[in-house]
């Protein structure tokens, strides 16, 4: 996804555009028969040139494409932690996206494989840990540090997830349950000392 775009104008509405483009894709990819992004504009209903705005190439669409259909909506996984408190809920947020990273390890380093090669500069994946640790700590009203608040998320987002899950397997050379154990003692601690400031 092009960050330039992305980025400018009205964001519910584009987002809603990408998510159009993904299920597009996904239902070719399904069908099994070889597609480039104009197969997609022309399945979606969508322009060519708006496709090619969001996706600068077919692999990444498909890279993200197949990830896109393995991963729960924020909404969804908040659900799952209704009646939790912030800690509770950033440690379960956590929890989703290191087991999503891991379950499905190979088509993450693939997909990061394919974007980081991207010849532009800018680039923005899709944000969802950001979007969902945000929707769960708007939530409670204790919190009122924003500057404190947009720290926390941002160091939370760096404990889960592909990346993660990059370092400390492949730098580490932890196994899986060591990752998994190393990173949400991270974040237990981080979120103690942020809790106690915000």
């Amino acid at each position: 996804m092009k960050e330039d775009y992305i980025a400018s104008g009205r964001i519910r509405q584009k987002l809603e555009t990408r998510n159009r483009i993904l299920q597009h894709a996904q239902t070719l990819m399904a069908s099994g028969t070889t597609f480039n992004l104009e197969d997609v504009a022309s399945e979606s209903g969508i322009s060519r040139a708006t496709v090619y705005r969001y996706f600068s190439n077919i692999d990444v669409l498909i890279a993200e494409a197949g990830l896109y259909i393995k991963t729960k909506s924020s909404e969804e996984i908040l659900k799952s932690l209704t009646g939790k408190g912030a800690k509770e809920s950033i440690l379960g947020i956590q929890k989703y996206y290191n087991k999503l990273a891991l379950d499905n390890e190979e088509a993450f380093r693939k997909y990061l494989g394919i974007v980081l090669t991207q010849k532009t500069n800018k680039f923005k994946r899709g944000a969802r840990r950001v979007k969902t640790l945000e929707m769960a700590l708007k939530q409670d009203d204790s919190i009122k540090n924003e500057e404190n608040l947009t720290m926390l998320i941002g160091a939370a987002t760096v404990l889960m997830g592909i990346e993660a899950m990059i370092v400390t397997r492949d730098v580490c050379r932890l196994n899986k349950q060591e990752s998994t154990k190393t990173l949400a003692w991270a974040l237990d601690r981080l979120i103690d000392s942020c809790l106690n400031e915000i």
